[in-house]
């Protein structure tokens, strides 16, 4: 039979409500969801034994809300002033049910009773199971014999028995946690891992989940004991402690243990300090604070020690590092705020005591957001100031940036002073003439003290003819080195607008004409430091150039279908009509000095990378593109093409400072051919091939094979390079290597990988990685050896052994340890 009631008070319903809310509410709701507030806070804290319980509040919030009880019969006992719910009972209140096989409500004690296969579900999902489940009327003591709780996070608890009192505690009686599923073939196999505690006590009013003599087992082996750890309940999702310690170990500083303490100073800042323990230089502390506003947020973080072995910071020839000193540190912050939903403007600022502190500590700074494992630390720091904002149809940022360099060889007086950056785009967002109008703007703003040359020639590597001791003119110019920064200031403010439009006529070839205008105005002051003036002029001076450009591109594709799929050859070609680039060699080259030729800007109308340079003089591009996609997904791309210079100076055979173009391809009459070949026969394979021909003999100027394979457990990838000379940028010799990775899903947990760069012309591996890593949905534990170059005391190649250790909802913790570095110079 199924009876509802209307709760009111004094009634058996209301007494049924309360006891099936209750205990879904206020006993067992902190411990169900222990485990997400883990996960999010992720640290524990060891301490002492957790206090003695103190008295609680006597009442509890009570609902008016209906209930419905359904049960095989209802029997009312009034001469024992009982009411016994038997047989399949079925309690809903709230969205939450309670199921057994007898409910019994006591009115004189005021308390309910449910028997047999207990079964308790919450609205959120926590599933409570137990042989007994016991609770008063006002709600705040109780108890369940042989309890098991499943959440929807997929944690688990039992216990021999849990009691509530107080209206603050409930006591896990030899209660065991895990956050790893059951065994489907044996649910009674212990999981991968778990903790066993004699008492697990849940404090309400602290807030707190606390472990008496608690042990971490592995399928069932106890590995650790803890006399008392604690963790914050699901209430909290940050609470002050201990975070999960880690370890490592180097050859400059010793053994070492960081032990990190989070404190929630507020909801909205915190605390984190880190003391670290070094066996060889001492105490190491860092410190971070992190407060987030209501438009954005802000960290500080420093790091700081007093070394008491510094003589480990010098090179093996007597000469001392940049880390021999008595104190190292580094002060760091970030920070980013929205002005509306378009604007944003923040920071990333850096003081530190000398380059390689963050090496020779293995430290990374906010800067360092990238995880390559191939990268002993990251290269250089960075100070900045910027302002971004992005519109539908316009972008504009803006930056004041400050390198630092964090390699031996750097010399801060050689890296620019940005000051500043600024670039605008913006498209028009009706058609301008039936065509697509667009505008672009950029200001470059920078001084450097000291100039950078970079040799080009055997003699000036191997006699230092271009290093800042030289000042010989006669040795320090175009013939064996290079310019790379120019000491002094430069400015330079460009614009440039430019409108396209595609027209299809009815055979379906496709004509698109294009028109640009550029304008460059520079302010150089440069200083007449020794050879500078045999690359550029170094008198003050204010420079101006004018870009008209004027194209038509051109393609017809002809399509043609088969049984089998669909082809498509397509003729590409464009003319460029434009005047000579002027003040070639004036402005010094920043931005402008990455360049390759190849498939990637065939027909882009300037090939150069950045505003300092750009392209003159008449030129067309032309080649064929043939497209094959298959019924079956698979397709084949193929390209061909070469650029001519039609009339004028080609930009590309006239140097620089830096000889940006010269030995590209381009720097003759009729450039190089470039080529692309890239086939996916599905989804497995991928292979994809560049090159580029010598325009007379058609030798190979540089080849690049990529392929990838990716089947059910095995990933495959490689890239093979091989490289022509170029003398005048200093690659005397032909480079030729291969790159290559290999991931393998041995089971459904566990997997290998390992990558590899291998440099051919020296005949020897450079880069490796191997690792072992098992994965579930409890469990992390990855070993990793990494062999990679370092830059800090005596330069070559590092050893490392990196293991991370993790347990879902307890935490994540690492080691890395050096084991050996093999010296030398690079």
């Amino acid at each position: 039979m199924a009876l509802r009631f209307l709760p009111r008070p004094g009634s058996i319903g209301r007494a049924l409500a309360a006891a099936a809310l209750t205990w879904c509410a206020a006993a067992l709701t902190g411990l169900a969801t222990v485990a997400p507030a883990l996960a999010q806070t992720d640290f524990f804290r060891f301490e002492q034994r957790p206090p003695k319980p103190k008295a609680g509040p006597t009442t509890s919030a009570r609902g008016d809300k209906q209930m419905m009880v359904q049960a095989t019969e209802v029997q009312y006992d009034h001469v024992n002033e009982r009411v016994n719910a038997v047989g399949n009972v079925q309690i809903y209140y709230d969205g939450s049910t309670i199921e057994a096989d007898k409910v019994t409500y006591n009115q004189k004690t005021k308390r309910l009773r449910a028997e047999g296969n207990v079964r308790l579900t919450e609205a959120n999902g926590n599933i409570t199971y137990g042989d007994i489940l016991e609770l008063n009327d006002d709600y705040r003591d109780g108890f369940v014999d042989s309890l098991r709780l499943e959440t929807p996070d997929a944690t688990r608890f039992a216990a021999a028995r849990v009691d509530r009192s107080e209206g603050r505690y409930s006591v896990l009686q030899s209660g065991v946690y895990t956050a790893c599923e059951a065994c489907k073939n044996d649910p009674k196999k212990p999981p991968l891992w778990q903790v066993k505690g004699a008492r697990i006590i849940h404090d309400e009013q602290e807030k707190m989940i606390y472990f008496e003599q608690a042990q971490l087992e592995f399928f069932g082996m106890p590995v650790a004991y803890f006399p008392y750890f604690s963790a914050p309940d699901p209430t909290v999702k940050r609470k002050s402690g201990f975070l999960m310690p880690s370890f490592g170990s180097d050859s400059k500083y010793g053994l070492r243990a960081d032990a990190p303490y989070f404190w929630a100073l507020a909801p909205n800042y915190d605390l984190t300090l880190t003391p670290t323990i070094t066996t060889k230089q001492g105490p190491l502390l860092q410190a971070e604070f992190r407060h987030r506003l209501m438009n954005g947020a802000y960290a500080i973080r420093a790091a700081g020690i007093r070394q008491l072995d510094k003589d480990e910071f010098i090179h093996t020839n007597g000469d001392p590092t940049p880390g021999y000193r008595d104190w190292r540190g580094a002060v760091e912050s970030n920070g980013q705020f929205a002005l509306n939903q378009k604007w944003v403007w923040g920071w990333d600022a850096l003081l530190i005591s000398d380059k390689t502190f963050y090496q020779d500590y293995h430290l990374k700074s906010f800067t360092n957001n990238a995880s390559d494992p191939f990268q002993n630390g990251q290269m250089e720091g960075v100070s900045q100031l910027y302002l971004t904002g992005r519109g539908n149809r316009s972008y504009f940022d803006a930056r004041a940036i400050h390198y630092y360099g964090f390699s031996e060889f750097d010399d801060q007086k050689q890296l620019p002073v940005v000051h500043p950056v600024i670039d605008y785009n913006y498209i028009v967002g009706q058609p301008v003439l039936g065509g697509e109008l667009g505008f672009k703007f950029n200001l470059t703003s920078l001084s450097r003290q000291t100039a950078s040359f970079d040799p080009i020639t055997t003699f000036a590597e191997n006699n230092d003819a271009c290093g800042l001791s030289t000042a010989d003119p006669a040795v320090k110019n175009t013939k064996n080195c290079l310019l790379r920064g120019a000491p002094g200031s430069y400015t330079r403010f460009s614009a440039e607008a430019n409108w396209r439009k595609s027209i299809i006529d009815p055979f379906g070839q496709i004509f698109t004409p294009f028109f640009s205008l550029r304008a460059d105005v520079a302010s150089v002051n440069l200083t007449n430091q020794p050879g500078v003036s045999n690359f550029i002029e170094t008198s003050d001076s204010a420079l101006f150039r004018g870009m008209p450009v004027a194209g038509l591109e051109y393609r017809y594709p002809f399509v043609n279908v088969q049984s089998w799929g669909t082809n498509t050859i397509e003729p590409i070609a464009q003319v460029i009509v434009r005047p000579n680039e002027t003040q070639i060699g004036k402005l010094p080259n920043e931005d402008a000095q990455s360049f390759v030729f190849d498939d990637g800007n065939l027909f882009a109308v300037d090939k150069f990378s950045g505003w300092d340079r750009v392209e003159g003089g008449g030129r067309a591009n032309y080649g064929v593109q043939y497209t094959a996609q298959f019924n079956q997904g698979g397709y084949f791309n193929a390209l061909f093409g070469q650029s001519y210079q039609l009339f004028g100076v080609n930009s590309f055979a006239v140097g620089d400072a830096t000889n940006t173009g010269l030995n590209s391809g381009l720097d003759t009459r009729a450039s190089d051919y470039v080529a692309r070949l890239a086939y996916q026969p599905d989804r497995i394979f991928t292979f994809t091939t560049r090159y580029r021909f010598g325009e007379e003999n058609f030798d190979v100027k540089r080849f690049e094979l990529e392929g990838k394979a990716n089947f059910d457990r095995l990933s495959l990838q490689a890239l093979y390079g091989n490289y022509a000379a170029q003398p005048e940028l200093g690659f005397l010799t032909r480079r030729e290597g291969i790159l290559g990775g290999v991931s393998y899903k041995m089971t459904q947990n566990w997997a290998v990988i390992a990558a590899a760069r291998y440099d051919l012309d020296a005949d020897q591996f450079d880069q490796t990685r191997l690792g072992l890593g098992y994965v579930d949905d409890c469990l992390i534990l990855a070993l990793n050896y990494i062999t990679s170059y370092t830059y800090s005391g005596n330069p070559g190649k590092d050893h490392r052994v990196m293991l991370q250790f993790g347990l879902r909802t307890l935490g994540t913790t690492q080691t890395s340890t050096g084991v050996g570095s093999i010296g030398g110079g690079l």
